[in-house]
């Protein structure tokens, strides 16, 4: 009897609940020594005002926002690839910007090794930003997996995993969540037991620079939908690679991006310049369960130093930039819309504008 009224009181309790919720993810946030150079001042620290202004309202616009930190935060000196270190002032930016949630399992998190992996947990601590990933030590991840997030009332667990650290192997307690499926599974059992409604499992895995999803990533992705994970959401590439919204053998949804590329980066080939943001809708059935509703997808390009602007910065992808870029920005477009147009399969372009930014701002 008591569990019945309970089980009524939960169902009215979610029907009260907003109906709707607008994430929004973005890809592999890098820090290559030209960034370092170009944001360094006159005074030797660092400013990235300029890095995010032109997408920062469409970021905001999102009630929750991600985004792949993929450097870390050891302190000086600073490097760029091989081995990144990026400056905390990089992570402040991507706050200021508008995310909410960094997700830190990645190939480049232990090349300060574990005392650069601590100290990047650390920073982020200080600024009062959640994440996931990688951990202090086991008791550490312990006291926050499951990490379920509260966005307009929606509970979503949020999971983080990397398919390596370029060979370079943990030297003491520090935990980095590597793929590993009885691991992923166990996660996910767990985070469903603490109530979370929506699940979202971030992966960085995938070939590099290839346009298209591994044999591997796709039975990975096969497997996750099998588990009932909600949102899939991949890295690594430094190129964009499909997206998907799929259904579950319940007839569930699920939004799967192979690897939404570069959020911002120092890489200077075609298809690495730019990627995508994943805005997903999240909302609620008649009897208030929630699900995923709708996905869609918008293009940024990074535009280097020049025409005014003394740092690296982003605009978005369907807009003209600076002459010397344009037929970079031209080639990574029109590369990911045939891939996108081509492999795609019920995921759009968003077509929300980005208030405020003026795409002739560089004549």
């Amino acid at each position: 009897m008591i569990a019945g009224l309970a089980l009524i009181f939960v169902s009215l309790a979610s029907l009260l609940m907003p109906s709707k919720a607008e994430l929004v993810f973005a890809g592999d946030a890098m820090q290559h020594q030209s960034q370092l150079d170009a944001a360094r001042t006159a005074k030797g620290d660092f400013d990235y005002s300029d890095c995010f202004a032109a997408i920062e309202p469409y970021i905001k616009s999102a009630d929750f926002a991600v985004v792949n930190l993929e450097a870390p935060l050891g302190g000086k000196p600073y490097s760029g690839y091989p081995m990144f270190c990026a400056p905390d002032a990089y992570a402040e930016a991507l706050i200021n910007a508008g995310f909410d949630f960094f997700l830190t399992a990645n190939n480049h998190m232990l090349d300060r090794r574990d005392k650069g992996l601590r100290r990047t947990l650390s920073v982020l601590d200080s600024l009062n930003v959640p994440y996931v990933g990688v951990y202090a030590d086991s008791q550490h991840r312990d006291s926050l997996l499951p990490k379920i997030v509260y966005v307009k009332g929606f509970r979503i667990a949020m999971l983080n995993y990397t398919y390596g650290t370029n060979g370079i192997p943990v030297q003491g307690d520090v935990v980095v969540d590597y793929i590993d499926y009885p691991l992923i599974e166990r996660d996910v059992l767990k985070a469903r037991e603490f109530g979370a409604e929506i699940v979202c499992v971030s992966l960085h895995w995938g070939e590099e620079y290839r346009l298209l999803p591994s044999v591997y990533q796709k039975r990975l992705a096969d497997k996750l939908t099998d588990l009932g994970v909600d949102l899939i959401i991949g890295s690594h590439p430094h190129v964009i690679q499909p997206m998907e919204m799929r259904h579950d053998k319940n007839g569930k949804p699920v939004f799967l991006v192979y690897s939404l590329g570069n959020f911002i980066s120092g890489m200077r080939t075609v298809d690495t310049r730019g990627g995508a943001l994943a805005r997903v809708i999240l909302e609620r059935d008649s009897l208030g369960v929630a699900r995923v509703g709708d996905a869609s997808y918008r293009m940024v390009f990074t535009v280097p130093p020049g025409h005014g602007k003394n740092n690296y910065h982003l605009i978005p992808a369907e807009h003209s930039g600076p002459q010397t870029v344009e037929s970079w920005r031209k080639g990574f477009y029109n590369n990911a819309i045939r891939v996108f147009d081509r492999h795609n399969f019920k995921v759009s372009a968003d077509t929300i504008p980005i208030s405020g930014y003026v795409s002739d701002s560089y004549i």
